[in-house]
């Protein structure tokens, strides 16, 4: 099971250099629906089987063109939603980085929990358990492999990412995910594989998606020369 982690497109908030959060009526700007209108170019040679997305309207438009395109009904996933930032929602970012709480989201995010807002580690255990169990049900309905697309956002995304190169949350602010952006993680029994992350080029190819292959040579920890 393979699902493109899918940021939304640039955003009036994201021009405005405000946190929005869960602000209800942050839309695309100009260029986030120009972005919109491309991911579907960027995916058309891939065979997307479902779409899942945050509940905000700029996760909502992103997917649009891509859903209307397809012919897919998205599916609205409440736990891959955007961070419940609290009394930070709504305010300037340059005014964020005065706040004590600032440092410890970029240093030890593990530990950052938002005023009157929820914590990264909450954000972390729902997106993976949302991105799981989709994966999941999507392969017992089609019985098989299965590439489907999830929009959501930055630090949702980078999350998502953190769990699956087996890393610590505290290190995920290491990880890019910028607007329209994709990141790609194949699931499988053994372990996830990622296969791209912050991917802005003009498309996703078919080949680029090539499920990984066991080297049944290799040698734990040292070379196969």
């Amino acid at each position: 099971m393979t699902v493109i982690l899918l940021r939304h497109g640039r955003s009036t908030s994201n021009t405005a250099h405000t946190l929005a959060g869960r602000s209800e009526g942050v839309d695309l700007d100009d260029k986030g629906r120009e972005q919109a209108e491309a991911v579907v170019a960027r995916v058309a040679d891939l065979p997307i089987k479902a779409i899942v997305r945050s509940p905000l309207l700029r996760c909502e438009r992103t997917v649009a063109p891509l859903a209307a395109a397809l012919g897919l009904e998205p599916v609205v996933e409440e736990r891959l939603s955007e961070v419940d930032y609290g009394a930070w929602t709504g305010c300037k970012i340059g005014d964020l980085f005065k706040e004590p709480l600032w440092a410890v989201v970029q240093q030890q995010p593990s530990a950052a929990v938002f005023p009157d807002g929820e914590g990264l580690a909450q954000v972390q255990a729902r997106a993976v358990a949302a991105v799981r169990e989709h994966d999941r049900t999507l392969a017992e309905q089609h019985e098989g492999d299965v590439l489907w697309i999830a929009c959501t956002h930055g630090d949702v995304i980078k999350s998502i990412i953190a769990d699956a190169v087996g890393s610590h949350l505290d290190n995920f602010q290491r990880i890019t995910a910028d607007p329209a952006s994709m990141s790609v993680i194949r699931y499988t029994s053994a372990r996830p594989f990622v296969l791209h992350v912050n991917h802005t080029g003009p498309a996703l190819t078919a080949a680029l998606l090539a499920k990984p292959e066991p080297s049944g040579d290799a040698v734990v920890g040292g070379s196969t020369d």
